[in-house]
């Protein structure tokens, strides 16, 4: 087969994004698939001062996470897309009801997502008569939100999230890592500013420094990744309610004011998840927490987990009103 000229990349590149928002992404942009030097030594330092908490598997596959050559066999290019879950009729829930992180109010984006990525990765693999690589959604150690940054899809905030100045940053990030080399596109540039809502709202100081988060002490970790039965008091009266995740830091973030509601219906929130009372957590049996949230990120807090939370949470809101 005649390797395409670079004036055909260019035509398959545009033709990616366009096919990429037909699909219903929010954005698509290419960055060269290359070692991560300075990723790489902020990695190893974040690592060595233990903000990754008990998440002992952000240590696995150092190399593979900072160079995808590593990860995929030929890799030229990385394809980065997002895909919101904003829905306008769910704005912050109301003080003293059980809080459920945005993100989780829908189906699982890992499967939601990874579907539609898999008919983009099919297109391209057809318009050019054969690729190699793979699909990844937050599911192998690849830095999503660096490689999103490269490919100008924005930057990442001081609050760690990637904010994209068109469409905020409530969105979740997916890559193609392929072997066909596109034209790259221009990193986007930080936009923060002297901007420090975010450090000032975390309400347990999870974020130490701009861009720099300890997870020891980040909500989300704490009820979703932490595996230990109760929740270091200290931290646990923060929690504000708190039961799975926490979007203090994206919901003061200026930048969301141009948030783009989700076009992906699987993202639309599930009845009775969102500003529910703590008694009715409290009553969820085993059995109905693995058939309501099957198709939900919250069953990654594990059933045990989340009645930890729960008790947590409620004590929080309680012990605010004493």
């Amino acid at each position: 087969m005649q390797k395409p000229t670079a004036s055909e990349l260019r035509t398959v590149a545009g033709e990616l994004k366009e096919t990429a928002r037909a699909l219903g992404f929010s954005a698509c942009g290419i960055s060269r698939a290359a070692f991560l030097e300075q990723e790489a030594y902020r990695l190893d330092e974040w690592l060595r001062l233990g903000y990754h908490a008990s998440m002992a598997w952000m240590e696995n596959h150092f190399e593979k996470r900072v160079d995808p050559t590593r990860l995929v066999e030929g890799a030229r290019s990385v394809v980065s897309v997002l895909d919101s879950y904003w829905h306008p009729e769910t704005g912050p829930q109301p003080d003293g009801t059980a809080r459920v992180s945005r993100y989780a109010l829908g189906d699982d984006y890992h499967v939601v997502m990874k579907e539609r990525m898999g008919v983009l990765f099919d297109w391209l693999d057809n318009r050019v008569g054969g690729i190699g690589g793979r699909i990844f959604v937050d599911s192998a150690p690849v830095m999503d939100k660096v490689w999103a940054m490269r490919s100008g899809l924005g930057w990442i905030g001081k609050n760690t999230n990637l904010i994209d100045s068109r469409s905020g940053s409530w969105f979740f990030i997916g890559e193609l890592i392929i072997d066909l080399e596109l034209p790259p596109d221009a990193p986007a540039t930080d936009h923060c500013g002297s901007c420090t809502r975010c450090l000032d709202a975390c309400p347990t100081d999870a974020l130490v420094a701009p861009a720099v988060l300890d997870a020891n002490r980040c909500i989300s970790y704490l009820t979703i990744e932490n595996r230990e039965p109760t929740i270091s008091p200290d931290l646990a009266e923060h929690l504000d309610g708190w039961i799975f995740g926490c979007d203090v830091c994206q919901e003061v973030c200026p930048w969301n004011k141009f948030s783009r509601a989700a076009t992906e219906p699987r993202y639309h929130p599930n009845e009775g998840i969102a500003g529910k009372s703590f008694s009715s957590w409290e009553e969820l049996s085993i059995e109905d927490f693995r058939e309501r949230f099957r198709r939900s990120p919250i069953k990654r807090a594990k059933y045990e987990g989340l009645l930890r939370n729960v008790a947590a949470a409620r004590r929080s809101v309680t012990d605010d009103r004493s």
